[in-house]
């Protein structure tokens, strides 16, 4: 095993990042997150009480890859001085600067995710990605953990084999095409908005579903949550009136190219009940 000692760029809390982090890949006990390894075997990450980010890995490659699924060198510093006195963001940022959203170690595991929570509960869609990737990836010897599923993976599979492991037709045939017909690793070199315009073409995909993969398989943070379940909830509240999916991009645009990092924050502020909202809606 290699080791390395990693004191992330700005303000980091792995704990706050690992929450509800366990999958069919990896595993999170007690702050301490062993994951599978797109690379091959397993690693394992925890912070010690200086800040430092410990990493174990079986190659240099495994190291690189741990780092990026923790998103430990993508430094939000302006996110959080820009935003420190948002009205929405306000009090979240003061509780838990340290969150960055946790990324899968394949770009095809984050389209998995998107196509499964697509008009689910989010449970649902979290039982589907492990039914799926438990069926159709090896699992690690010496541990329940299921290696990260592989564009070439997905795509063979059939979308009716999909259905079978509760994924509907419809999106079991958007996955399945999208994989066979993308590299979708190469996404994460395209410059731009390059990746999104091309994601955008395939049927099946809208602006939520790539901003799950951008935010969780690409790495990005300029992509928002558009219509997000949690989103609508928030701008409902807010407006005192239901809202249409769409109108959530209202919401997310003074964010900017923080669009996606700021969709995390507002869910989890929501969620904690740290949005200060209407007494009408609050009540």
């Amino acid at each position: 095993m290699i080791s390395a000692a990693v004191r992330p760029r700005g303000p980091y809390s792995l704990r706050t990042t690992l929450r509800h982090g366990s999958d069919a890949t990896r595993s999170v006990i007690d702050g301490v997150l062993v994951t599978a390894l797109a690379s091959g075997g397993a690693g394992r990450a925890w912070q010690q009480a200086d800040g430092v980010v410990q990493l174990r890995a079986p190659s240099e490659a495994g190291v690189d890859e741990l780092r990026f699924v923790l998103a430990i060198d993508d430094d939000h510093s302006e996110f959080v001085r820009r935003f420190a006195r948002d009205p929405l963001l306000g009090e979240m940022l003061r509780r838990e600067r340290g969150l960055r959203p946790l990324r899968t170690a394949t770009v095809a595991q984050a389209l998995l995710r998107a196509v499964c929570g697509q008009l689910i509960q989010a449970s649902r869609a979290r039982q589907i990605e492990r039914t799926v990737i438990r069926s159709l990836t090896p699992q690690l010897t010496g541990t329940k953990l299921h290696a990260p599923p592989a564009c070439e993976t997905l795509g063979r599979v059939s979308p009716a084999e999909l259905r079978r492991l509760g994924l509907g037709m419809r999106r079991g045939a958007s996955l399945v095409r999208v994989c066979r017909s993308l590299e979708l690793e190469r996404l994460r070199s395209l410059p731009g908005d390059a990746s999104a315009e091309r994601l955008l073409r395939e049927r099946g995909l809208g602006p939520w579903s790539v901003g799950v993969v951008f935010l969780e398989g690409l790495g990005r943070y300029d992509r928002g949550l558009v219509a997000d379940l949690g989103l609508v909830k928030l701008l409902s509240a807010l407006r005192g009136r239901w809202v249409e999916g769409w109108e959530t991009a209202e919401l997310l645009e003074p964010y900017g190219e923080w669009a996606g990092l700021a969709s995390v924050y507002l869910l989890q502020a929501f969620a904690k009940g740290l949005v200060p909202l209407p007494k009408t809606a609050a009540a």
